[in-house]
């Protein structure tokens, strides 16, 4: 095993070489280009290294992923160590040259980091590659002249006593990257391609174990999120050997920041079965997917706004098939230019709005750049620490402008997402919107409501009802806030769409053990009482979208056990008794009990009944949301019996005040005889008062 080890770490230096060598002349002019427009510009009186024109050319197009992030890999570590780097270039006495403009400045600096990072060794040139006449120009001169500038480079260690060029970094910046390298991976199941079965079974015939938590990290091992039942959480380490398994390579797991997870689940949670969703830009591909593959099992479309070019469309269409994506389309408008009352929107019910936002929270920037089609001023302003207040005011205002346009569609829930630290773009971007409001006869004002996950590991993250995570070791930043349209209490919601979004919120699960047998019983309990009772009385019970449903049908089986034991009791009472005729004779005055009509409940909420009407269709199944307190219509007799020493029971009584009443009853000496006056019309055999 140790021999093993080691032959490995040697074949994984080989590589890491190899890639340090290998470095096209396109992503050295991407690179200076992008360097170009975020360096650190110096006053004047303190310029020594001039960089040329400020306008910044168009970039070239590469070909593949690896490139661009190498482009801006380079050109945010020429920022990092810019004055490193012009302090080698003069120290050595290389700069200023007549053989390199100004205009050349950028890529020259660019290269100058490429060579110390290779130990100012020569570059692997590929035969393939087109040269670029600049890029080779720098490249010679460096070559000439790499002793001295290696000479310089330690003459600078030994100045400031640093022991390696990233003691040259700020401390912010040190720190920042500390808790980047550390970062867990993140990884959701496409479940379009696989189940999380066998997903696990992969993992651990590959080597993996499952562990607790991420503090339990170590080797091969994941552990399950805590927000997000489908997310896989792996060391950072191991990001190389998770990308060449078939499992990330066949697309069914896929590496994505966890705050855009929790916006996407957070989007699930609202929706119903049929509801289709808009997602307001484009963002990363990954996100659509993701909402696609947890949208699979219904016939709701993700609608995605700003795909502008055909080209582009292809392009995501070949990703999206390739990920097992059928339910997604495509449209060419942004997301402000499309009209609220669009035919094609119509069925839509939730509305996720990732806006462009500085970006600060997010862990790795150039990913966020990549991933999100960032501007390349977030490395600048990460490497400031904080972002202008002038580009701050105009994100917020952009923000603001979109979240209203929002909230002009006829959704029921829109979830706002951010990779922001400040509150500019976040809590007060929301509240300002709530404020203004949107006018219209038709559409209900919108309210905050809390997220929902499977669980929260830490409360405080959430304040009222806006979720945050502050940037740490084991997550980015992000903000979420959920606000949805008020609802009357009055309006009908069907049960379809209760269970629905219950089991979207993980309520409920697909099959709850025992449930199919526990109605069975609770059906011939309620049928064998029925068959025995004179009057008919049908004890219902709701399926209710809540954690506690399973003990809440179990209530409901006593309840109806005990309904029956009433009944029988009433059946075997004497053929002589007084007995009431069919509920729809009025009872007398002062028994107490109301006129009750067929399939209709007295429900007693917060002291007061009411009568609630139940439709035709719904008279088998009732489906209720809060659990209330249910009172049926009497059964015993509310008469006094022949033998007189038995009181009527009034009928707001519940089942167990009247066992208890009873119980008590037969424990004291019997009271005097009541003398009862009733109507014979009530009566089944007329019988003068007693």
């Amino acid at each position: 095993m140790k021999l093993s080890d080691e032959k490995g770490a040697a074949e994984k230096r080989t590589m890491t070489l190899i890639k340090k060598n290998v470095c096209h002349d396109s992503v050295y002019i991407n690179a200076a280009k992008i360097f170009q427009g975020i360096r650190n510009k110096k006053p004047k009186d303190r310029m020594l290294v001039r960089y040329g024109d400020e306008s910044v050319s168009p970039m070239l197009t590469l070909k593949d992923e690896y490139s661009q992030r190498l482009s801006y890999e380079l050109a945010f570590s020429a920022l990092k160590y810019q004055d490193l780097l012009e302090e080698m270039l003069l120290d050595s006495h290389v700069y200023p040259s007549h053989s390199i403009p100004d205009e050349l400045t950028s890529l020259l600096l660019v290269m100058l980091y490429d060579l110390q990072d290779r130990e100012f060794e020569a570059r692997v040139i590929s035969d393939e590659e087109e040269p670029i006449a600049e890029v080779r120009e720098i490249e010679n001169f460096l070559c000439r002249f790499r002793i001295k500038l290696a000479a310089a480079l330690a003459r600078c260690r030994i100045k400031y006593d640093a022991l390696s060029i990233e003691y040259f970094l700020p401390e912010t910046i040190r720190k920042h990257e500390q808790r980047a390298s550390a970062l867990p991976l993140c990884a959701w199941i496409n479940i379009l391609k696989t189940s999380p079965q066998d997903v696990f079974r992969d993992l651990k015939s590959t080597g993996f174990t499952e562990v607790e938590s991420v503090s339990d990290f170590k080797g091969y091992t994941y552990c399950l999120d805590q927000h997000c039942h489908n997310v896989l959480l792996f060391p950072s380490s191991l990001k190389d050997e998770l990308l060449n398994l078939d499992l990330f390579s066949d697309c069914r797991l896929l590496l994505q920041d966890k705050s855009r997870c929790l916006a996407v689940h957070s989007v699930q949670a609202l929706l119903s079965t049929d509801d289709d969703v808009i997602l307001a830009h484009l963002g990363s591909h990954l996100t659509v997917a993701h909402m696609a593959a947890l949208r699979h099992d219904s016939t709701s479309t993700v609608f995605v706004c700003g795909v502008k070019t055909s080209a582009k469309a292809a392009e995501l269409g070949d990703l999206f098939s390739h990920m097992g994506c059928k339910n997604i389309q495509l449209l060419h408008e942004d997301f402000t230019e499309i009209e609220p009352k669009d035919p094609r929107l119509q069925n839509a019910k939730v509305i996720l709005l990732v806006p462009q936002c500085s970006g600060l929270g997010f862990s790795n920037p150039i990913d966020f750049i990549l991933t999100e089609h960032g501007d390349a001023g977030l490395l600048k302003d990460l490497y400031q620490g904080s972002v202008s207040k002038d580009k701050l005011c105009i994100l917020a205002e952009r923000q603001l402008n979109e979240l209203m346009h929002a909230m002009k569609f006829q959704v029921q829930s829109i979830v706002y997402c951010t990779s922001s630290v400040y509150p500019e773009e976040n809590e007060e971007v929301v509240q300002k919107a709530l404020e203004c409001g949107v006018k219209g006869k038709k559409l209900k004002p919108f309210r905050p409501i809390p997220p929902v996950f499977a669980a929260c590991p830490n409360p405080e993250s959430c304040t009222d009802a806006f979720f945050k995570i502050e940037p740490s070791e084991i997550s980015s930043g992000c903000f979420l806030a959920v606000i949805a349209r008020e609802t009357d209490s009055s309006e009908n919601v069907s049960a379809k769409d209760i269970l629905s979004r219950a089991a979207a919120k993980g309520l409920l699960l697909d099959s709850i053990p025992g449930k199919a047998k526990e109605e069975e019983k609770q059906e011939k309990v309620t049928q064998r009482g029925s068959d025995t009772a004179h009057t008919r009385i049908e004890p219902k019970t709701a399926e209710v979208p809540h954690p506690e449903a399973v003990s809440n049908r179990k209530a409901a089986v006593v309840v109806s056990k005990a309904v029956s034991k009433i009944k029988k009791k009433n059946a075997n009472q004497p053929t002589g008794h007084i007995q009431l005729k069919k509920p729809t004779i009025n009872p007398v005055s002062d028994t107490g009990v109301s006129k009750v009509p067929k399939h209709t409940s007295v429900v007693k909420v917060q002291g007061k009944q009411t009568q609630v009407r139940k439709p035709r269709a719904e008279r088998k199944k009732l489906v209720a949301v809060k659990l209330v307190e249910i009172v049926f219509p009497p059964v015993i007799s509310p008469y006094v019996h022949p033998q007189g020493n038995q009181p009527r029971m009034p009928a707001h009584i519940s089942l167990l005040q009247s066992r208890q009443r009873n119980r008590s009853l037969r424990d004291r000496e019997p009271p005097p005889p009541v003398t009862k006056v009733v109507k014979p019309s009530v009566l089944r055999d007329s019988q003068p008062g007693l």
